[in-house]
């Protein structure tokens, strides 16, 4: 392989594996990728070192000019929010906090007790946010659940972004630990601004939870560590969906990461009522969105899909029965490295993996209900109207690895067994088979027109439309 004009090196520090990506930005070219079990608990260099060697081998040694990275190690970003009402600013917080790549770990409303002290301090969480009150409202909450955190033995840092008329007083008591004041994330009613929080989020994980998780031992090697996994992956989506001034994007988008712990759905959309006899209902949502359902996975999360769905869904969906679905879900669940060695095990795998994107993609996308006014029928619409979406972008191994990926991202679409839902109609299909997307996310901020123009190139297009099943579900 010749010379490259301007090689770029992208790490993904992840919770398993270590990705390297390496880029020509002079070509707006992928070089390749490699990756290798991370070894974030001895020396994350080892694993790294392991990615580049597989790297070199396949792509002959690199002189890179540059060499950027994200991390999800050792447990991510994991996060606890505290707020004064769940459908409020406790939700305001959930928001904020995945935006920002986060893994929320716990949500409380309302006023801690010594009991949600005591789960905060078995928890140990990365950072806790602090929210409550709109501006010039509510005091009580903020002041008290402040009060209660200063009796934490735990360690971590506070950010407040609760009423500003009680931000500095809570700052004062919460002085004996790391504290981060920012703007309120719902200064009004209804109102969220959850863009200065999400900032001070990435800042504390530049500055603190890097150290914290040892990564600085990769510092030597590479500029900096830019950001956490799940917010390099939705800037990536996001440029991918606007473009730039020199390249058109794809447009409004859902994307899809199935894990095994986890399932996490992004969608860049405003996701607006599309008919007038229809009214938005609670806050309003942001045009760059990720969700996380922690208890919605292949493996540590299989079970939570069970019971999300039902054993018999499952069942009827691989086309086995209960019995020898409960023997798998064990099996599985017991041993999470085991790979599927019979057609039995690939349809169960199957199975599971379209109930969690199903279950995924209807937790994410809003839901229309209907209600009867002197005006005549009316509908109420909460979260995001994704209906006239086209485009979906898949991820993750169980999508990437998959015999019929297609057959799987088809549970992403609207149903008639859930009418109301409003996920998708039809979609065009992308696939990350080369694992890219953290990548081009943390090239997004120095290298945007090469970080789209690779995204273009590379993402695996698949041919025709997808439809949704005629089957009732």
């Amino acid at each position: 392989m010749g010379a490259f004009e301007k090689p770029v090196l992208l790490i993904d520090f992840g919770s398993t594996y270590t990705k390297v990506t390496a880029v020509d930005i002079a070509t707006r070219a992928l070089i390749g990728t490699a990756l290798s079990p991370t070894t974030v608990f001895t020396d994350i260099n080892d694993g790294l070192d392991r990615a580049l060697s597989v790297l070199f081998e396949r792509a002959g040694e690199i002189g890179f000019t540059a060499r950027y990275a994200c991390s999800s190690a050792a447990g991510g970003l994991r996060m606890i929010v505290s707020g004064l009402v769940p459908e409020l600013t406790a939700r305001a917080a959930r928001m904020a906090a995945l935006g920002a790549g986060a893994k929320v770990i716990q949500v409380f409303a309302h006023e801690l007790t010594d009991a949600d002290i005591a789960t905060i301090d078995q928890l140990k969480p990365d950072i806790f946010l602090l929210t409550g009150g709109t501006d010039g409202g509510n005091r009580a909450v903020a002041l008290h659940n402040a009060g209660m955190l200063e009796k934490t033995a735990a360690d971590f840092p506070v950010t407040i972004a609760c009423n500003r008329a009680v931000s500095d007083d809570c700052a004062r008591i919460l002085n004996d630990r790391p504290v981060f004041q920012c703007a309120n994330v719902m200064p009004e009613l209804n109102r969220l601004e959850i863009g200065p929080v999400q900032l001070k989020i990435r800042e504390i994980f530049l500055k603190n939870i890097i150290r914290a998780k040892g990564l600085t031992r990769a510092q030597s090697l590479i500029q900096n560590i830019l950001m956490p996994t799940p917010s390099a992956v939705l800037q990536a989506m996001t440029l991918l969906s606007n473009g730039t001034a020199d390249q058109p994007g794809l447009g409004p988008l859902v994307a899809i990461d199935v894990g095994g712990a986890t399932t996490d759905v992004y969608s860049i959309a405003t996701g607006n009522p599309m008919a007038t006899n229809t009214v938005c209902k609670g806050l309003p949502e942001p045009y760059a969105k990720r969700t996380v359902e922690g208890d919605i996975g292949m493996r540590a999360g299989l079970r939570g899909v069970i019971e999300a769905v039902g054993v018999d869904r499952v069942a009827r969906y691989a086309g086995l029965p209960v019995p020898q679905v409960m023997r798998l879900t064990d099996l599985f669940s017991r041993n999470p490295d085991r790979l599927p060695q019979t057609p039995e095990e690939s349809a169960f795998e199957t199975a599971i993996a379209a109930m969690a994107i199903e279950t995924a993609v209807s937790r994410h996308a809003g839901a229309l209900e209907e209600t009867y006014t002197p005006m005549g029928p009316l509908f109420v619409q909460t979260g995001k109207d994704l209906r006239g979406v086209r485009q979906l972008i898949l991820t993750g191994g169980p999508l990437i690895h998959a015999a019929d990926p297609l057959k799987i991202a088809r549970q992403a679409l609207w149903s008639p067994s859930s009418p109301l839902s409003l996920k998708p109609r039809e979609a065009d299909v992308w696939i990350d088979r080369l694992y890219i997307l953290s990548a081009m996310g943390v090239l997004s901020g120095p290298e945007p027109e090469a970080a789209l123009g690779i995204m273009k190139k590379e993402l695996s297009h698949v041919p025709g439309i997808l439809q949704p099943s005629d089957e009732p579900g």
